[in-house]
């Protein structure tokens, strides 16, 4: 890449806003090759230059991988005139980075979201053909069972004459709660799989994409960037 603005090289980490990085060059705790940076307008080549802040390396990436606890009542959209999107819960820095949600949940669904600006992983993860597992765990109105566990390992056939893939179900206590495990993407799917059992989705989570699951630790709203394994794990480029 070509040369950057020092401050907006340390925002794009997403670690400080360029308020934030300002500071932290005034200060001189930023060094470049070992010396203090002179200003935030200092421009900067990435591959020409070693940049450490308070004496540790700058985590920079090529691409940015964040994974989002997305919580009920926020769109999976970049924008919108009317209602609140994932991209709002993220702070001024990320949002100019051209992020956009890998797939989308429903506006009522929660749980784990990855956000990104890699194309090619986007791609790869949401093509079809991948049949890339989703796991999912809902609250239910009323009971499933075993029946119902082989009505989705053969394939659901939904109310329009949809034919589902075939999926997993897990009944987890007296049947109320379970985990739904895909291998697809239909608009509703899983609210309309249940339905066909005679049963209604009163709560629905995603906890996993492929190997990548849901940090226990994130609350609602609340963001992280992937870790390098992670990256790697999703074949993202580090």
């Amino acid at each position: 890449m070509g040369a950057e603005r020092l401050d907006k090289l340390l925002a794009s980490t997403g670690r400080w806003s360029r308020r934030e990085a300002k500071v932290l060059i005034k200060e001189g705790r930023v060094l470049l090759d070992g010396l203090p940076a002179k200003s935030a307008e200092q421009r900067i080549t990435l591959e020409l230059c070693r940049i450490t802040v308070d004496g540790v390396g700058l985590d920079w990436r090529a691409f940015t991988y964040i994974m989002l606890h997305k919580p009920a009542g926020v769109l999976s959209a970049t924008e919108d005139t009317r209602q609140k999107t994932v991209m709002d819960l993220l702070p001024e820095e990320l949002r100019r980075k051209n992020l956009f949600p890998v797939g989308r949940l429903d506006k009522d669904t929660e749980g784990l979201l990855l956000l990104t600006d890699d194309g090619d992983l986007a791609h790869r993860l949401l093509a079809p053909k991948k049949h890339v597992e989703k796991v999912y765990y809902a609250q239910l109105d009323r009971p499933l069972e075993e029946a119902d566990k082989a009505a989705f390992a053969a394939g659901i056939v939904l109310a329009d004459g949809q034919v589902c893939m075939p999926a997993g179900l897990s009944l987890l206590g007296d049947g109320t709660e379970v985990m739904v495990t895909l291998h697809e993407g239909k608009f509703h799917q899983i609210k309309r799989m249940i339905a066909s059992r005679g049963a209604t989705v009163r709560y629905l989570k995603r906890v996993s994409m492929g190997p990548l699951e849901l940090d226990p630790g994130l609350g609602k709203g609340e963001f992280r960037f992937l870790t390098g394994e992670e990256v790697a794990k999703i074949g993202g480029k580090g």
